[in-house]
């Protein structure tokens, strides 16, 4: 027997959870909802922390959490605050018991952990002005005479960026915490934050586990929001406003999320592989302590029957200071699809190696696609382990990056996307296989020969080996490239002196004297074909079938018109004197160092017939994303 329990406001948690008599808060009815349940909440603002206690048990049993259809529901990880004190001028304060947090006090609590690389006393707590997130100040002085930032540093790039809302960069808090008390100070400007809808984040997360294990949970159409979520490194416990916490078969979905400190979304790992030991310990690099956390992970169960395997789909998910998804090890063998991220790492508060819009480690058989990225730090970050990791038909533009890919031996799929920021793409891996693309913008390869990072069995968690970046083992076909004046490396040109089979690269590596160290001085082969230069873009020296334009501007753009996203390119009139293959399994050949092929995460053949419209390709048809690309104006609808 299942059940539907309700949730109101106008509820108590001393009632059925029926509709005619609900609950008054969601923990209520998630600490009774069994496999097959589900719990429909009605319309709203519940500011609690729901940790779901119960398990469902397989994709047909599983407990649903989902907003009443056409009703208004909001998580809120923050408190509204009514009493404050005018202190000079425009700046007011508020001051809070200790109590008022429990056990946890986000402005005690440090942006901490891993792979920080900047935080000038930064804290979890957070301050909002009618919805609108504050900055945090590093010192009470900044408070009373605020100045309004225009440009700032990027620290990845180092170069200096546009402040995303330079306006909202004057309205500042600062907290002091003694024994007994916690003083917040705001600069409201021109409001009262008594006559304002005020507030403060104090809890960790919106929806997500206490303990792991929670299989099986479906959270559909809810707003979730202002949650005080720490960094979450791949070497530390990975909580985020929302998330599995180390279960399986999530599905995420139709959900507005934002304003999550670090955040959104995460389906990482947990503390008991490790957290922040490089950080806490110091004696270890992290990378050793990452490999180590690969290891601990399979002896507490990661594997295909006990660990990912989630669906986050059809989210809108804006304004995180870290990442809108995140995952390590947790993520495998998930897909992640029509969302929309937005505003991620953009207020640059604090910095360090693991903020984007979605940032993954071990993305085994993970399939990232039809997402639109924009307005983001880095748009997404693949990062070790990329096996059965396809990236695909996805728009990214208007991020300080819009792809990396890093340390890691394939076989990594990149097909049918549009990638525009002036820096378009990091490949600091091999194994890759990048198909039907239009990359507008820098790219960078670069060999990573100190950091051996695992490959595992075919659709597997089981290590297998390790090796490090030697550089190539890529495949490019069909791609269209655009450059600039101001761009570099746009192209293919970056390979120039590589091998251009397996059998070459074989011949070449032995006629170096030793073992290992041959082939550090090789690089690997490549395969590169009938793609297409414009306006600088330039190609590798070997490359038979190509179409190079080398005055040619597209004129490429983006265009937003409401929550529709058109692409506007200009093509050459020989644009269609080149076509491209439908590539394969069989065509792309098996990655060298993990000796496994291309192909879908159930072990069938790969077939990438299928532009980013969803239209099937002829056997030859046009290059780049999208099969009605022709020559002239191309106006086209990509997004909404």
């Amino acid at each position: 027997m299942t059940f539907e329990y309700h949730v109101a406001k106008n509820g108590s948690d001393f009632g059925e959870g029926t509709k005619q008599n609900p609950f008054l808060t969601i923990n209520k009815a998630a600490s009774v909802a069994m496999a097959g349940d589900s719990v429909v909440v009605h319309e709203g603002e519940y500011r609690e922390w729901v940790k779901p206690k119960h398990p469902g048990l397989s994709n047909t049993r599983r407990i649903t959490y989902q907003a009443a259809q056409g009703e208004n529901v909001v998580i809120k990880g923050s408190e509204q605050i009514l009493d404050w004190e005018q202190v000079e001028g425009t700046v007011w304060k508020a001051v809070l018991p200790n109590e008022f947090f429990g056990d946890y006090n986000p402005y005690m609590e440090e942006i901490f952990g891993d792979w920080v690389v900047y935080n000038p006393g930064r804290h979890l707590g957070d301050v909002y002005l009618n919805g609108m997130s504050f900055y945090e100040a590093e010192n009470l002085e900044q408070v009373l005479n605020p100045s309004v930032q225009t440009e700032v540093l990027d620290h990845w790039t180092k170069t200096i960026v546009p402040v995303n809302n330079p306006e909202q960069t004057k309205y500042v808090w600062f907290a002091e915490v003694d024994d007994h008390n916690t003083t917040i100070f705001a600069n409201f400007h021109e409001f009262n934050p008594n006559n304002e809808l005020t507030e403060i984040n104090v809890r960790r997360a919106c929806f997500y586990p206490e303990v792991t294990g929670i299989d099986y949970i479906t959270v559909k159409g809810f707003e979730m929001a202002q949650a005080a979520t720490p960094w979450t490194p791949p070497t530390a416990d990975q909580p985020g406003l929302l998330g599995p916490h180390w279960s399986k078969g999530w599905i995420i979905e139709d959900n507005v999320i934002h304003d999550s400190k670090c955040s959104g979304i995460s389906i990482g790992k947990e503390a008991s592989t490790g957290n922040n030991y490089r950080t806490i310990r110091k004696d270890k690099p992290g990378y050793q302590y990452q490999l180590e956390s690969v290891f601990s992970a399979r002896k507490v169960g990661w594997s295909k029957e006990k660990i990912g395997s989630h669906i986050i789909r059809n989210n809108t998910i804006y304004d995180c200071g870290q990442n809108g998804i995140v995952g390590h090890l947790g993520c495998v063998f998930s897909e992640i699809y029509t969302n929309h991220i937005y505003n991620i790492g953009l207020k640059r508060e604090f910095y360090g190696h693991e903020i984007a819009g979605i940032k993954l480690h071990a993305p085994i058989d993970v399939h990232i696609h039809h997402n639109r990225i924009h307005d983001c730090s880095l748009g997404t970050w693949l990062d070790w382990q990329l096996q059965g990791t396809r990236v695909s038909s996805n728009l990214f533009y208007r991020n300080n990056r819009d792809l990396f890919v890093e340390v890691s031996s394939g076989p990594c799929l990149v097909d049918h996307n549009i990638l525009t920021a002036d820096y378009a793409l990091d490949n600091h891996a091999q194994g890759g296989a990048y198909v039907n693309n239009l990359i507008r913008g820098k790219m960078v390869h670069r060999k990573m020969l100190d950091r051996p990072t695992p490959y595992h069995e075919p659709h597997s968690t089981e290590v297998t080996g390790f090796a490090p970046v030697y550089g190539g083992d890529d495949r490019y076909y069909n791609n269209i490239f655009i450059g600039d004046d101001s761009l570099e490396g746009v192209g293919t040109a970056h390979y120039d002196g590589y091998t251009a089979s397996i059998e070459e690269y074989i011949d070449t590596v032995n006629e170096e004297p030793g073992d290992h160290e041959r082939f550090h001085h090789v690089p690997q082969h490549v395969s590169i074909n009938h793609n297409a230069y414009f306006n600088g873009a330039s190609s590798f020296e070997r490359e038979n079938e190509k179409l190079v334009q080398e005055k040619f501007n597209p004129e490429i753009n983006i265009v937003e018109e409401g929550n529709e996203v058109y692409l506007s390119v200009e093509l050459p009139e020989d644009f269609e004197s080149i076509l491209g293959e439908i590539q394969t399994t069989e065509t792309l050949g098996r990655v060298r160092l993990v000796d496994v092929e291309f192909e879908n995460p159930d072990g069938t053949e790969l077939n990438l017939d299928t532009d980013l419209l969803g239209e099937k390709r002829s056997e030859k048809s046009t290059l780049g994303p999208i099969a009605q690309l022709q020559k002239g104006k191309n106006y086209l609808k990509v997004w909404g």
